[in-house]
């Protein structure tokens, strides 16, 4: 009877909860490709799937574009593609407006056809949910991933650049709520000086797998040419801030001073790569780095375990980004530089830092390769951050108090 009398409460408030969100549609408009290995896209993955585990039914309105993916709970929608675009690049372009276009129109059938209970808008998407949640009467909330200033480069792409952070401004105003991926995003908002409510919810891991120590044995020796190599490993685009151009100037110096370092690099095109190629072998070091290309989120954490050092050398932006998620989540050292945006989420338990130049990132990186204990530290104590905060399930429950509060509950 005790035993009853103990369990009865629990029972009843899951029957609440259960009561409070069946049936509550939910409007997610992402105006990102869907699925593609980028920020935004993984990070929408896991937002409706947060939602659609919290009871919510999760209409995710979506670009034309990317590898098709099903979520239980979630019915994913997509505009059309009458100018048979392949592909969209990261930051604005005259494309992502033909295409903002187009989501607004059909986000506006959708809540003629469904009563929906919040409309949530991804960047740009933010002001097209708040134009639609006021028509439908419901709750908007917009999700800022970026920091403009990161993607500034050309007269056409500032000047839309400028457009958008007016339309950014009025977005915050009229959204019921803002959730902002990082602290220093946050705090952008709230310099705006508006009363809406913002909430900072952290980016995770962009995979949900563990790493397969069987996998990660066997990359090892696939990757390393003699025993003795270390393997220092970067992940990420190309793009000028995430401090590509500063690395490849670095990398020669590494290997000047220490021929036991092997260095990987994920990420970029055939054509980027080919140039790094060129400039790394007419500086007598293409010999000691290998370049794999893009590689699928779900097997990534198998090359990050494989690998004895990670590398952030990002250059700008207060965002933070995310490859470091998942540096954490598999337990190995980082060098980073010293810059807001690392910062974030790093702190020298965690991390060795250096100046963002050339000279002072190559002695970070010459000081970590021979000192295995000191890798040892550092890799564990960002696993141990990874397990008490970084994880799918403090974002869940991080997304679950916004919609609460926004809902009313």
């Amino acid at each position: 009877m005790v035993e009853i009398n103990q369990t009865f409460p629990i029972l009843l408030l899951l029957l609440i909860h259960m009561a409070e969100t069946t049936m509550k549609k939910i409007l997610f408009i992402s105006p990102q490709p869907f699925f593609q290995w980028r920020g935004s896209p993984i990070r929408t993955s896991f937002n409706v799937q947060a939602l659609a585990r919290q009871g919510y039914s999760v209409d995710l309105l979506t670009l034309p574009i990317g590898e098709r993916r099903e979520f239980e709970g979630v019915n994913v929608i997509r505009v059309a593609n009458p100018l048979r675009v392949k592909q969209i690049p990261i930051g604005p372009s005259l494309h992502k407006i033909f295409f903002d276009i187009l989501l607004l129109f059909k986000g506006l059938r959708l809540i003629h056809r469904q009563k929906y209970s919040v409309v949530h808008g991804v960047e740009e998407a933010g002001i097209i949910a708040v134009l639609l949640g006021r028509l439908a009467g419901c709750k908007a909330i917009f999700e800022k991933h970026s920091d403009p200033v990161s993607y500034r480069e050309g007269i056409v792409k500032n000047f839309l650049l400028q457009i958008y952070a007016g339309v950014e401004k009025l977005t915050v105003r009229f959204a019921d709520a803002v959730i902002g991926t990082g602290p220093g995003l946050v705090s952008q908002v709230r310099d705006m000086g508006t009363n809406t409510p913002v909430f900072h919810i952290f980016d995770i891991p962009s995979s949900l797998v563990e790493p397969e120590p069987e996998n990660v044995a066997g990359i090892r020796e696939q990757l390393k040419t003699n025993e003795n190599e270390v393997l220092v490993t970067f992940v990420g685009s190309f793009a000028v801030y995430q401090g590509i151009d500063l690395l490849m100037d670095a990398i020669p110096l590494v290997v000047r001073e220490c021929s036991q370092a092997r260095f990987i690099i994920i990420g970029g095109t055939a054509r980027e790569i080919e140039q790094r190629k060129n400039t790394l072998q007419a500086q007598g070091a293409g010999n000691f780095v290998t370049f794999l290309g893009k590689i699928a989120p779900d097997i990534l954490p198998d090359y990050l375990a494989a690998s004895d050092i990670l590398l952030s050398p990002r250059t700008s932006g207060v965002n933070t980004p995310l490859k470091l998620l998942d540096y954490l989540k598999t337990g190995r050292p980082i060098v980073a530089t010293d810059v807001q945006a690392n910062r974030l989420i790093l702190d020298e338990n965690s991390a060795v830092f250096a100046g963002p130049e050339p000279h002072p990132l190559a002695a970070a990186i010459v000081s970590l390769v021979p000192d295995a204990d000191k890798r040892n530290v550092l890799g564990g104590n960002g696993r141990k951050l990874h397990e008490t905060k970084y994880n799918f399930q403090e974002f869940t429950k991080r997304l679950a108090a916004c919609y609460k509060q926004v809902l009313g509950g």
